[in-house]
Parts: C-alpha cells; structure tokens; sequence
C-alpha cells in the first residue's frame, strides 16, 4: 500500500525511528520498494554521487525531473519527495510554486524539500496554498556552501542554535510535514525534536530525531572512499563490483566465458546449408 503524508506523520514521537534513503535510479527504487522503507527522497545530493559534481548547487531541475520520473517508475510503496535545487525556488514565489508543480506533475514525486529556514517561509507558505505537501531542510544546507564557507557543523554555539530552532517553529507553523535536521549536535536535534509536532529526520544529528536519512551511495559503499562522520558503510559495494569486473574480464580473456549456457545453437542442417552457400560465394 502506498504510504501517504498522514502515514509520515505517524511516526512522530514513535517509540521506533524510521529510515529513509536517497534514491536515484530504477534498480535502485526497484530494490527500496522491495524493503519496509516508507520514504525516499530523490536527493540533489545526485549532483555529486550520479553527475561527479563536487557539490549539489551545478545539478539542474531538468536533471532532477528525469530522475524523479525514473525512481517514480520502481516505486509503488514509499512516499517520494522530491529536492528542489539551487536557484529553482530562490528567485521568486512564483517560480517556487511552478518548479514545485513540475515535480508533481511531471515527475510524479509526491512532495517536495527544499532548504532554508524564515528567509524563505513566503516560499513554503505559497507551496503549501498550492496543495503541495514540503519536507524543510535546516541546519547545515549544502546549497549555501558559499555563504556558509564549506560543510560546517550548524548550531554549536548560542546564536546559531536559537537561528536553528526559530527556524524549525517557523517550518512547522507554515505548514511542513516535516523537517529534515542536518549536521546539527544531537542535543539541539534533541530539544527541536521534542518541541514540534512534525518528524524531524536526521542526517549528522544524532539518534534523538525521529527518523534519519542517509545517501544510498554511503550505505552501500559506491565509492572507494572514506563516508562521511554521520555514515555507515553497510558493504564495500566498490570492491565487490571491482572484483566481478576483473573475474569478468580474467573470463573472456582465458575464453572461459561466455559459457556453453550462454550461447545460442544454430540447427545443425540450417549450418550445412549457410556454409555450402557461402562456399558457393
């Protein structure tokens, strides 16, 4: 059965958290909707993991349409939100509903996320009167890099941290179904948590929120690399795709494979005829 928004909203306060994952292909939403995962997000994280940017802000809406769209064709059960990316909601209220809309309409996600907290809640405010559902993003947001100087923990001192939480009582008042707590220390995560009553997912902020969602790209060890500090590398999928390619390889040149399973017989009489014809040639 398909999860919906009210389902999402069940796991407030829940005595278990819930997980969600990035997702950004077919296969890959193909095996998620084979787990009890109730959401997934179709991250601008792809920007870095599917495009090898080295961060989220180059990724375009075009781009992220045409993953939406391909995550929605494997997914029947979870909900699907989709990223808004950088600069598709930023210049305007009006361009912020109409990319919103295109996710919906067109890409078959059935919310949105986008980051920022008060500067922005004329855009969540105006989305929301639209009918669509928004997921908020706060503490460390990738699309503010620049202005932010790099990937920084938010919210380790007194200011930063009463930004963070007026940010997620701002969220919640204009209508978010939840928010999404990133690279926050868990104690903050734990008092924003306890205070709305929307789930708060965490991603670098501790075990106190009510659900977390990492990068499948993390999880599964896609890369030959260290994962992030708030990751677990569940598999060294890296190495196990490496050493099929090399058996792969090792297999063809010792002409072990194809195998006999693998290949197509001709008719015996049909062979004679094409070999009398084209010795006839």
């Amino acid at each position: 059965m398909k999860n919906t928004i009210s389902d999402i909203q069940k796991f407030k306060n829940n005595i278990s958290p819930f997980s969600t994952i990035t997702v950004y292909d077919y296969p890959t939403a193909l095996i998620v909707n084979d787990t009890d995962i109730p959401m997934v997000l179709v991250g601008d994280s792809a920007s870095m993991v599917v495009y090898g940017y080295n961060n989220t802000m180059p990724i375009t809406m075009e781009e992220l349409l045409l993953i939406t769209k391909s995550v929605k064709r494997g997914i029947n059960k979870a909900l699907i939100v989709a990223d808004m990316p950088f600069m598709s909601y930023q210049p305007s209220n009006e361009q912020a509903v109409k990319n919103a809309g295109k996710f919906i309409k067109e890409g078959g996600a059935d919310a949105v996320k986008l980051e920022g907290g008060i500067e922005y809640i004329n855009r969540i405010l105006r989305i929301v009167k639209a009918g669509i559902p928004v997921m908020g993003h706060i503490g460390l947001q990738p699309q503010s890099i620049l202005k932010d100087s790099g990937y920084k923990i938010q919210g380790k001192l007194l200011k930063g941290a009463l930004k963070i939480y007026n940010d997620a009582i701002a969220l919640e008042n204009a209508g978010v179904f939840s928010i999404v707590l990133e690279g926050v220390p868990q104690e903050l995560a734990k008092i924003i948590s306890e205070k709305v009553k929307v789930p708060t997912i965490g991603i670098g902020a501790g075990q106190y929120c009510d659900g977390q969602i990492q990068v499948f790209h993390d999880l599964i060890g896609s890369f030959d690399s260290k994962v992030p500090k708030h990751a677990k590398k569940y598999i060294n999928n890296y190495k196990i795709i490496k050493d099929a390619l090399e058996q792969y390889c090792e297999e063809v040149k010792n002409k072990k494979f194809p195998y006999k399973i693998n290949a197509v017989k001709m008719d015996s009489k049909e062979l004679i005829s094409l070999r009398k014809n084209i010795e006839d040639i």
